[in-house]
């Protein structure tokens, strides 16, 4: 039973204030739920819905409702807490991946569980792959847990707290020598791997693009598979983010084929995460 259907009879007109979705971020026992709330919510029905929320999923014993947008190179948003007690990190489990995770401290979105796991099931044996804005590091883990065979995974992040958990991390899923941490910009790291690359992940939803001359660099002179995020109005997905790797492209002399191009989450009302997968080939002499 969904939230709304379960208070409209206790709240009545202000039911419109419930979310109609949240994220819940952290294991069967000691999660953490994240709502948003329109500014003008009282906190008498804050309270009501975290509680409603707490009683219908049992694992939840902390509520935060956001307060901010995301601010910053770290992309972090401030909360309060609406109901529960204790800290806000967690051990969160998606397909068998274990991510220690505080989301005060660090970018991390649940909803894009299912968009790692595509990603991941695409790497070869062999490969060598670049995760750019890696966090605490879902998508390499995922990689290195759904292809055992890969060969290293390169990830790179500039928030220290999101670095130091994706150490951990990398400990806790017994993948060191496959998984690279490295602290820092990409802007400046990212060089280290020019001309070494399979595949390069670049999952920032908005930014990204200034970071496509680095990714087209770190593919190996034969080419490779970028995935690419991007953020669009409803009414054009694809169009920009088709425009800035064909004009990266023309940059570096290469061809580039679209392999896929799907929406992977909401960002805004009407506006999206998008991402698009391109086959880099290097232009005919």
């Amino acid at each position: 039973m969904g939230l709304k259907r379960l208070l409209r009879e206790v709240l009545g007109d202000d039911v419109r204030y419930v979310p109609s979705s949240f994220d819940i971020v952290g294991s069967r026992s000691g999660a953490i739920a994240i709502l948003e709330f329109p500014p003008e919510t009282p906190e008498r029905v804050k309270r009501i819905v975290a509680e409603a929320l707490m009683k219908l999923h049992k694992n939840v014993r902390l509520v935060l409702a956001k307060k901010s947008g995301r601010r910053g190179v770290y992309r972090l948003r401030e909360y309060e807490v609406i109901a529960g007690e204790g800290g806000t990190e967690v051990l969160h489990k998606e397909h068998g991946v274990l991510l220690k995770v505080d989301p005060t401290r660090v970018y991390f979105s649940p909803r894009e569980a299912t968009e790692r796991l595509r990603v991941a099931s695409q790497v070869r044996p062999g490969e060598f792959v670049m995760v750019m804005f890696a966090g605490v590091g879902p998508y390499a883990l995922m990689i290195a847990k759904k292809q055992p065979e890969v060969k290293r995974v390169i990830a790179i992040e500039i928030n220290p707290d999101a670095y130091r958990y994706m150490v951990e991390n990398i400990r806790l899923n017994k993948a060191e020598g496959k998984v690279v941490p490295v602290l820092g910009d990409v802007r400046y790291e990212a060089p280290r791997w020019y001309g070494m690359c399979d595949r390069v992940v670049m999952p920032l939803p908005k930014g990204a693009h200034e970071f496509l001359d680095q990714a087209f660099q770190c593919l190996k002179p034969e080419g490779g598979v970028i995935h690419f995020y991007h953020w669009a109005p409803e009414e054009e997905l694809y169009c920009e983010a088709y425009y800035l790797l064909e004009r990266e492209a023309r940059l570096r002399r290469a061809h580039i084929r679209v392999l896929d191009a799907r929406v992977v989450s909401e960002y805004a009302p009407r506006v999206y995460k998008v991402c698009v997968d391109v086959l880099v080939r290097p232009a005919d002499p």
